[in-house]
């Protein structure tokens, strides 16, 4: 399923994984991990398969861009089925790479133009303008391990704010909500609703409300049992709100 917001198209290929086009440019937000592009990713329980995305191996290998948010949703097998000769990537600075459970090359081993950016940077990738915004659980919140160290602890990942051909599309990273999201202006709302390691479909709705954003399409849920949500009834708390949405669910 693509959805469409005037000239742009998003598409969510599961987990983190979207690729996103407008005027020909084409973006890809976090792709691979978990089987989402080798056509390896299976279902938890029926209620993920019917919400989740689910398909072939894709290699599209057509993207202009790939973000990167954090080192949990690096994966080079990933950006190598995306990316074509002349891929950049855009990649958060302070990915923790060495803290790894996986062998994972590092940035600048990569075959492609990598460019890298902090928790609140701007940058220009060709003629579009990229903003990165703070991602993290706070260590006084839900999103912790049983020694209290938050899943995501702060400085290790971004959220990213694009501009395509006039589109704000905003994909918060792995996050809880945070101070200062609901003051960004954006188009389109991409928001985690997993719960258990980013905030759930009720905080992502109440962002939702307070972003007023043309269009929402929830991402970063069903992949596997810890994050499934109920996106149907995310789409009826959105949509009660006044607010557009769509699920890109195969």
């Amino acid at each position: 399923m693509t959805v469409t917001h005037g000239d742009l198209t998003v598409e969510w290929y599961g987990n983190a994984t979207v690729r996103l086009e407008s005027d020909g440019t084409v973006v890809y937000l976090d792709p691979g991990r978990y089987g989402v592009l080798t056509g390896e990713w299976e279902a938890d329980s029926e209620d993920a398969a019917a919400a989740h995305p689910a398909g072939p191996a894709r290699r599209p290998e057509d993207a202009d861009f790939v973000c990167l948010s954090h080192a949990h949703h690096y994966d080079p097998d990933g950006i190598e089925r995306v990316a074509a000769d002349e891929t950049t990537i855009a990649a958060f600075e302070g990915m923790d790479i060495r803290g790894s459970s996986r062998d994972l090359p590092r940035l600048a081993e990569l075959p492609y133009e990598v460019v890298t950016l902090g928790t609140e940077d701007e940058a220009m990738l060709a003629d579009f303008p990229v903003w990165t915004v703070p991602a993290y659980n706070e260590s006084d919140g839900p999103r912790t391990r049983r020694d209290g160290t938050p899943y995501h602890p702060k400085g290790r990942g971004c959220g990213f704010l694009l501009s395509l051909d006039g589109t704000r599309v905003f994909w918060p990273g792995d996050t809880d909500v945070l101070d200062g999201h609901e003051r960004l202006d954006v188009d389109v709302f991409l928001p985690p609703i997993g719960g258990a390691l980013t905030m759930n479909r009720g905080e992502a709705a109440e962002l939702a409300a307070a972003l007023e954003p043309d269009l929402v399409v929830p991402i970063h849920y069903n992949t596997f049992e810890a994050i499934e949500a109920d996106s149907q009834a995310f789409v009826t708390d959105v949509a009660s709100k006044g607010i557009p949405v769509a699920v890109d669910e195969d």
